[in-house]
């Protein structure tokens, strides 16, 4: 009996050790293909240059649609389509003016404000208003009354003490996205915020804001991190100072656009899907490079690197364009909809939407199984540099897919530098580098092989 269970796993260890073999040799396989092979930083650098920024419902966005509809085209995918879905209309207009009107040192000091997404117009009248100074949104809702009839400006700083950038940015970004209708309802005109970004620069960022619909609706503009400390610093002499803006934004009726999907059938489970992708439009300052146009050409990468080496998919495989991450979330909503009323059954899915920077690992979101089994695979990619599988996270356009229970999944690369480019006009292609973006490519192709092999159970 001995014998006989020594010889079982004796033969069961071969086996494993075959396929682990195999399996890396066929990662390594992909990772050449991607570093020696790959189109996608010229398939970037058109996305960038020639097609440009991409916010819903523009022009641009269309032109994206149909660019990255014609690539996969050019690849013959199995199937290439488009998914319809209803995004907001959000016009910037003319540029905004910002300016401190009456300081007792420097006169009317012009700042650069950038309207944030979403945010309505002050018209050609413009707002004018004493600033106060609050840290954070908890400190605004402090101060209560003494905010009716100002212009409240948020000037909490991301913590540079968090190695872990995303975390920084999400306990800093609730003033953006918050912050206007947290004042409007004491009292305030209007709202003027400090940059998100750990950067000390003169570079204004933009993002969404989303208003709570019982409360009137108040402009919201950005300044940079260092005309924030100068703001700051000049309140501190001068508590009556006063600031003058003027945009005019808007948001018009809701438009058609659309999630553009191909796909590799699967010769085995054709129900069975795995999604990869992240998302096409962008906001209308810069490119839209790292945010999020290289997640997409990621994407489009994975199944043109399945094809270029010949492996046929057991699973179907989707390479997706996500269409308004950015202000309104519905290409995500609207996709998932769609999958599930096709009865279709995601196993994974993953996103790219932190950048094109070097990848460091994958986030997750699942069952203990499906995470145990992630992890498991880890030691494939430590060669490549990916270290990092237990932090949790997915993605904002693939997490309504959790109702499929699908595995969801984040390319997690190096976070130091993306917040420098983050909603700027600094989000361009000459930010992106070659081998970077190639790197990432590899990594999310090397995980959907073994997604697809293998399967994902709940």
């Amino acid at each position: 009996m001995k014998k006989s269970l020594l010889i079982v796993l004796l033969a069961s260890h071969g086996i494993l050790f075959g396929q682990n073999k195999s399996d890396s040799i066929m990662i390594k396989n992909i990772y050449n293909e991607v570093l020696t092979h790959s189109p996608i930083y010229e398939n970037l650098r058109f996305l960038c240059k020639e097609v440009g920024n991409r916010v819903s419902g523009s022009t641009g966005a269309s032109a994206a649609v149909e660019y990255t509809r014609q690539l996969m085209l050019k690849y013959d995918f199995d199937t290439v389509f488009l998914q319809p879905i209803m995004v907001p209309n959000w016009k910037r207009g003319a540029k905004e003016i910002l300016k401190i009107t009456n300081s007792k040192k420097l006169g009317t000091v012009e700042l650069n404000g950038l309207a944030l997404g979403n945010s309505i117009g002050t018209g050609a009248k413009g707002v004018l208003g004493e600033i106060i100074e609050v840290g954070s949104i908890e400190e605004a809702e402090l101060l209560g009354p003494k905010i009716k009839d100002k212009i409240v400006f948020y000037n909490g700083p991301m913590d540079p003490t968090l190695l872990e950038t995303f975390s920084a940015y999400g306990q800093a970004v609730r003033q953006r996205s918050a912050g206007a209708s947290v004042a409007a309802a004491l009292g305030a005109k209007a709202i003027i915020i400090r940059s998100i970004t750990q950067s000390l620069d003169d570079v204004p960022h933009t993002g969404s804001l989303r208003y709570d619909p019982k409360i009137k609706q108040i402009p919201a503009m950005a300044i940079s991190t260092k005309q924030a400390a100068l703001l700051s610093r000049l309140l501190k002499d001068q508590a009556d100072l006063s600031i003058y803006m003027e945009n005019y934004a808007e948001m018009l009726p809701d438009l058609p656009s659309f999630n553009v999907v191909g796909q590799l059938n699967g010769s085995e489970f054709p129900n069975e899907f795995i999604a990869v992708g992240g998302h096409l439009d962008s906001w209308d300052v810069g490119e839209g490079a790292h945010d999020d146009g290289s997640g997409c050409m990621q994407g489009i990468d994975v199944l043109r690197t399945f094809k270029a080496l010949d492996i046929t998919p057991k699973r179907s495989l989707r390479a997706v364009m996500w269409m308004n991450e950015e202000n309104g979330g519905r290409g995500g909503k609207g996709y998932a909809k769609y999958s599930t009323s096709h009865n279709e059954n995601h196993i994974a899915a993953i996103e790219s939407d932190r950048g094109g920077f070097v990848p460091r690992g994958f986030t997750s979101s699942g069952s203990d199984q499906q995470i145990k089994t992630l992890i498991s695979w880890k030691s494939f990619f430590e060669p490549y540099g990916l270290h990092d599988f237990d932090k949790k996270g997915g993605g904002a356009d693939i997490g309504p897919l959790s109702e499929q229970g699908a595995l969801l999944i984040g390319l997690l690369p190096d976070g130091q530098r993306y917040f420098r480019y983050h909603h700027t006009n600094q989000d361009v292609f000459e930010a992106v580098d070659r081998r970077e973006l190639e790197l990432g490519s590899a990594s999310m192709a090397g995980l959907v092989y073994l997604l697809d092999k293998y399967g994902m159970g709940k």
